[in-house]
């Protein structure tokens, strides 16, 4: 997909379609006036009728729009102009870019206001390109066709060359969760790794099973005795600024596929156990997110890859297992795997130096309960550095909550037969007791621990994004990045 920018007056621009917006309190801005203008009075029409109401998201399509030399006008709503921001943008571009891409398309221009801030055009544009993709990789037909070419009039090269490789980046983790399990081992996974890793400099080391083994990541290795697929760490290493006083340390989550072990899942919840990768592919993305756009900060990535399946060699309940950090485990469910193999990775970020740390993990069912398909709960042992993420978060619009960490939910996880066991007492805030287990890993430093199970798969479409893997929070983490970025800079210039 080639992505221009253009000075062409929007009435002039020939292509399939072009795209503006509106904001739900109906006032037309600059760009909106001119269409109306050019168009004999359409929108102010559509407007009055109630035909065109500035809902975010929703799209309206007049064809073949006298006055436009364009085929296709397409007003989408911006929502509250007060809430406007990173996300809306993203989300209304997204929904336009979905309805259009329904056909294939030549050319579609994006024709939004120009006072438009620099990041909000990015993510317009991100959100545009990740809304023309679908999940349909083995479709002989696909339901949604990427445009050859997008064309975005009055913004900024810096912008769009932003907005790309944001988009670019949103895509690759979507397609790598999207993929199916057959097709995306730890093995494959660990390879896409390595070759997006080289493209853009990032350092990559691949840790296979006797690396696993000398490097004491018995919990990685128990997970994935079931398998007949090896698992492996992927480490991956960005120096934009060689002498940082910190590094940031980014852990996820990569279970190409989660059969729950010998406590079997039930058909319903093994349907989309794919995505339990999805921390490790987010992990992925963003990295090779921050390189691209040379960030002058440092930061390590690690992906723990396993599968968890069911054999004679399987790890079993009652299994006593000794993590890295020498914590001795007992197993009460080994669908409860994901924190155990994010136990032996956030350990070896720490003896690797990360001052900070995030991990990324679609770890429990319980925290779907809590917070809906849409957001991401988070734990930490830090206040100050969650309040970052959360800032972040705010800025690109992308949905958090924090969850409590009280020490009376530390008594749950306490071991009778070990030191630690890795599930809570019954069923009750499960989320919470996961992020408790992880904490024993950390060694005091600032961590957060973010629960993307809702978010990062989504069973139905939205107007914006097909069904499937969502590369949540990848936005977030470029922009905890970039924070860090700039306290760093002030902290110089100071």
């Amino acid at each position: 997909m080639k992505i221009v920018s253009s000075g062409t007056s929007i009435t002039g621009i020939e292509c399939d379609a072009v795209v503006t917006g509106i904001h739900a309190d109906a006032v037309m801005g600059p760009v909106p006036q001119r269409i109306d203008e050019a168009t004999g009075g359409i929108l102010a029409q559509l407007i009055k009728h109630k035909e065109v109401t500035g809902k975010l998201a929703e799209v309206t399509a007049i064809l073949a729009p006298s006055g436009l030399a364009a085929r296709q006008l397409l007003v989408v709503g911006l929502g509250d102009r007060d809430k406007f921001g990173q996300g809306p943008a993203g989300h209304a571009a997204g929904a336009a870019a979905k309805q259009l891409a329904a056909k294939p398309r030549q050319t579609v221009a994006f024709a939004f206001e120009s006072d438009w801030d620099d990041d909000v055009v990015a993510s317009a544009l991100c959100g545009a390109i990740a809304g023309c993709h679908g999940q349909d990789l083995y479709r002989a037909e696909k339901k949604l066709t990427p445009f050859d070419e997008i064309v975005w009039l009055e913004a900024s090269e810096a912008a769009l060359a932003e907005g790309e490789t944001l988009g670019e980046c949103v895509n690759v983790t979507r397609r790598l969760v999207n993929e199916p399990p057959s097709a995306m081992s730890p093995t494959r996974l660990a390879r896409e790794a390595t070759e997006l890793g080289q493209q853009c400099g990032l350092e990559i080391e691949v840790w296979d099973e006797r690396r696993l083994e000398r490097e004491r990541c018995s919990m990685i290795l128990s997970v994935a005795r079931g398998s007949a697929n090896p698992p492996c760490l992927v480490v991956l290493k960005y120096r934009g600024r060689p002498d940082a006083a910190d590094t940031l340390g980014l852990v996820g989550k990569g279970i190409t596929f989660d059969s729950g072990g010998y406590s079997l899942k039930p058909r319903d919840a093994m349907q989309h156990m794919k995505a339990d990768m999805a921390g490790a592919a987010t992990v992925l993305g963003a990295m090779v997110a921050i390189a691209r756009f040379q960030l002058p900060v440092s930061v390590n990535g690690y992906m723990a890859l396993a599968e968890n399946m069911v054999s004679g060699e399987s790890y079993r309940v009652g299994d006593v297992l000794t993590a890295r950090n020498g914590k001795t485990i007992e197993v009460q469910n080994t669908d409860a795997e994901g924190r155990l193999v994010l136990a032996d990775a956030l350990d070896v970020a720490v003896e690797q130096g990360a001052t900070r740390l995030v991990d990324l993990a679609t770890l429990t069912g319980a925290c779907l309960a809590a917070l809906g398909t849409d957001v991401t709960g988070i734990m930490t042992n830090h206040q100050a550095w969650c309040d970052e993420l959360i800032a972040a978060g705010q800025k690109t619009g992308e949905l958090l909550w924090q969850l409590p960490m009280f020490e009376l939910y530390e008594q749950q996880i306490s071991g009778a037969v070990a030191d630690i066991k890795n599930l809570g007492e019954g069923r009750w805030a499960g989320a919470i007791t996961a992020a408790k287990f992880l904490e024993h890993f950390v060694q005091g430093r600032p961590w957060i621990h973010c629960d993307i199970a809702g978010p990062a798969f989504i069973e139905k479409p939205k107007a914006w994004l097909d069904a499937g893997g969502t590369a949540a929070m990848l936005r977030t983490l470029v922009q905890l990045a970039r924070q860090s970025r700039d306290a760093a800079e002030a902290r110089a210039a100071f």
